[in-house]
């Protein structure tokens, strides 16, 4: 069992039919949780129902809610989820919200120093108070990982290289790591040599790159692993991402096998995306099941 702390935005995913608890740090962390590890929350939700309700739900799947602010100023993080005819998701983020303004607090500080690896994406530094408290709990995280979601328009290089420079595991999809290359000057359009200039230019010795239905490949140690995806019929590829890179993290801070990390975060990945909603539950028996069909 690893002790892992995730920071980052909480909030509801709004769909035209229904909502959802989500939040990209926060689906990694109850799929972490789900996996065996011990897992804290950093971040702040406001005083309504909504944040009440989601405290309760992260305590209820066994998320350590100590460093879950409560905000007096800001309403709850909502999101609106847009899918398309094929189940790929966009979003309109509301703002501010009370994940834009999470404090830097001692308890926050000293529970991501005893933490094995922390937990980080691009979007909660859309604003300076979060962003702030991310930087200087940076300085004490013993083992970073930088989940790169890039939405339209709350990023800049400036913050997203400061970010994977501190990084020492970074994953982006294909989009990301073509746009973010492209705007650090790389001069090729391969995905393993972007996976390599990153790598150079951040001294980051874990790549990893999700492809949709396509899989992933991983760069670990100067070696590239690859998956090529399992077939799913696709409900809806919201948290996809998300429980893959929980099920990667798993596995590779345990120092399990690389290929057979990355293959295993591929069929969770794969389940997530056939199911509703970011966080549906899938067992060890279920994942194994798809991946050794009889």
């Amino acid at each position: 069992m690893k002790n892992i702390v995730c920071f980052g935005e909480v909030l509801w995913d709004v769909f035209p039919t229904h909502k959802k608890i989500g939040g990209a740090p926060l689906n990694v962390a109850l799929r972490l949780q789900s996996l065996g590890n011990k897992v804290s929350i950093i971040s702040s939700i406001g005083t309504d129902k909504k944040g009440k309700k989601i405290k309760t739900y992260v305590q209820d799947h066994g998320v350590n809610t100590d460093n879950l602010q409560i905000d007096e100023t800001f309403k709850t993080g909502k999101v609106k989820v847009m899918l398309n005819q094929k189940g790929s998701a966009s979003y309109n983020i509301m703002y501010p919200r009370a994940w834009d303004n999470i404090q830097l607090t001692d308890g926050a500080k000293k529970t991501t120093e005893l933490a094995d690896a922390f937990v980080y994406g691009s979007l909660i530094a859309r604003d300076d108070t979060s962003r702030h408290t991310l930087y200087e709990l940076l300085k004490v995280a013993k083992y970073k990982i930088f989940d790169v979601n890039l939405r339209e328009p709350y990023y800049t290089i400036e913050v997203l290289n400061h970010l994977m420079k501190e990084a020492d595991f970074i994953k982006f999809n294909d989009d990301e790591i073509f746009e973010i290359g492209e705007k650090l000057n790389s001069k090729t359009n391969g995905l393993e040599e972007n996976m390599q200039f990153i790598a150079q230019h951040t001294n980051t010795k874990t790549i990893c790159v999700t492809k949709g239905r396509h899989g992933a490949i991983l760069y670990y140690n100067n070696t590239f692993y690859y998956n090529s995806g399992y077939h799913i019929d696709v409900v809806d590829t919201v948290g996809a991402g998300d429980s893959f890179l929980a099920s990667l993290i798993s596995k590779l801070i345990t120092d399990e096998n690389p290929q057979k990390a990355i293959n295993f975060a591929c069929a969770l990945g794969a389940l997530v995306a056939g199911s509703e909603g970011a966080n549906p539950k899938i067992s060890q028996e279920d994942i194994a099941k798809f991946m050794n069909p009889k």
